[in-house]
């Protein structure tokens, strides 16, 4: 009898297809959780849930239901909401997942950072604020810069740095109003009550993708960030891997991320850790349990062929089937996040054709849509098109994706 897999997908993702793909390979059954009806609805792969992910209550009861008439021998969560319903479902069906109480922590800007100071991993000075707090009498006691962050908000989604107290005072401003927005007061709570300040950490940014079997962390990728992330705001556009850096400089990287998921008490399962390194050393900015967001997923290969996929590797793990960690293909590989250039109603996106013929570039995908809004960071945390490419080395691929990335226009209905 095929193994079953509670996948939890919001309705928003980028990533349904390729996660429902990587079951099918898996050849696993599958049911889907969406906190509303979906495109799943029709296709119904093996049966839709409507949950409400916030709910411990109803995601406890929904899993239970379900175990009646299908056995469930996973859970698994694609981002940083359903991560934490994902721990709440599993440990009601009594299945291997990360505690609450990890899932929590990885979700929770301020958590983390309590926990990771503790646990004397590096991290910026920081302090948790009210919105509602003056922001002229919390700038002035302030050593520049600084950073603002929102504490539950993803893909640098109002992020912003301020050099001096004015510019504090506008940041939280600009803060305010995006944690006002209609899916933020969704959340309530402290995702709309509260913020973190954390001094900025100069150099450059790294991510490791990883996946922590048994305690151990496996390194998947070690992404370079070439484009400096100094700020104002923090919009990522290329990562490439493997790291054009130093070993020892990636080796303290990948010790700091191992050392911080311990320090979570994370001990199985996918993570992805954004670091900074400069002559301090490595500086743990944030992890969250979970893979790589967005479609950049794509970007990543393993297996002697490349057949195998990010999203099969990780659901193999969490339905008990990966037997050893796969190695990722040997060429270079990256992938740009193509930013938005103003706020506007999106007509199309020119030049696909164009860019899809640059040597090294495997892929154009669009993700927004003719007629959707679009802004760019630190209002909106979502990017129109990805970009793909590969070569022998790591610098091949990043001439490929800025090249391909010129032929891009965007051309807006407004």
């Amino acid at each position: 009898m095929p193994l079953r897999l509670l996948l939890l997908l919001p309705t928003t993702t980028y990533r349904a297809e390729a996660f429902v793909e990587a079951a099918r390979r898996l050849g696993v059954d599958l049911t889907v959780a969406s906190e509303e009806d979906s495109a799943f609805s029709a296709s119904r792969p093996d049966g839709l849930v409507t949950v409400d992910f916030r709910s411990s209550v109803e995601i406890t009861r929904a899993a239970k239901a379900l175990v009646k008439s299908h056995p469930i021998d996973a859970v698994f969560g694609v981002d940083d909401e359903t991560v934490v319903a994902a721990a709440i479902a599993a440990e009601a069906l009594g299945l291997p997942h990360i505690s609450v109480a990890a899932a929590r922590a990885a979700g929770d800007k301020h958590l983390q950072r309590q926990r990771l100071a503790e646990a004397s991993v590096p991290v910026p000075a920081f302090a948790r604020h009210r919105i509602a707090d003056d922001p002229r009498a919390v700038a002035e006691g302030l050593t520049y810069p600084v950073v603002l962050k929102p504490l539950h908000l993803s893909a640098s989604r109002g992020v912003m740095r301020a050099d001096t107290p004015a510019e504090f005072i506008q940041c939280h401003r600009r803060l305010r109003t995006i944690l006002d927005s209609a899916d933020v007061r969704e959340r309530g709570g402290e995702a709309r009550e509260a913020y973190l300040v954390e001094r900025f950490v100069p150099g450059p940014e790294f991510a490791i993708e990883g996946l922590i079997v048994d305690g151990r962390l496996h390194v998947l990728a070690l992404w370079d960030k070439p484009d400096p992330l100094d700020g104002p705001f923090f919009a990522e556009t290329i990562y490439l891997t493997p790291s054009r850096h130093p070993r020892d400089v990636q080796d303290a990287l990948i010790a700091c991320a191992a050392r911080a998921a311990a320090a979570l008490s994370i001990d199985r399962g996918p993570v992805h850790v954004e670091l900074r390194y400069n002559d301090r050393g490595p500086w743990l900015i944030e992890l969250a349990a979970r893979p790589i967001g967005g479609k950049c997923g794509q970007a990543l290969r393993f297996g002697s062929d490349g057949a195998v996929s990010l999203e099969e590797v990780v659901l193999a793990h969490a339905l008990g089937l990966l037997r050893e960690v796969p190695a990722r293909v040997s060429e270079a590989t990256g992938v740009m996040m193509v930013p938005v250039p103003h706020a506007g109603r999106l007509e199309r996106i020119d030049g696909l054709d164009e860019a899809r013929r640059i040597t090294g570039v495997t892929d154009v995908v669009v993700t927004a849509h003719r007629g959707q809004r679009v802004a760019p960071l630190p209002e909106q945390a979502r990017y129109p098109a990805f970009i793909f490419a590969r070569a022998e080395e790591p610098g091949g691929v990043e001439a490929s994706l800025r090249e391909a990335h010129a032929c891009l226009r965007t051309v807006y209905a407004d």
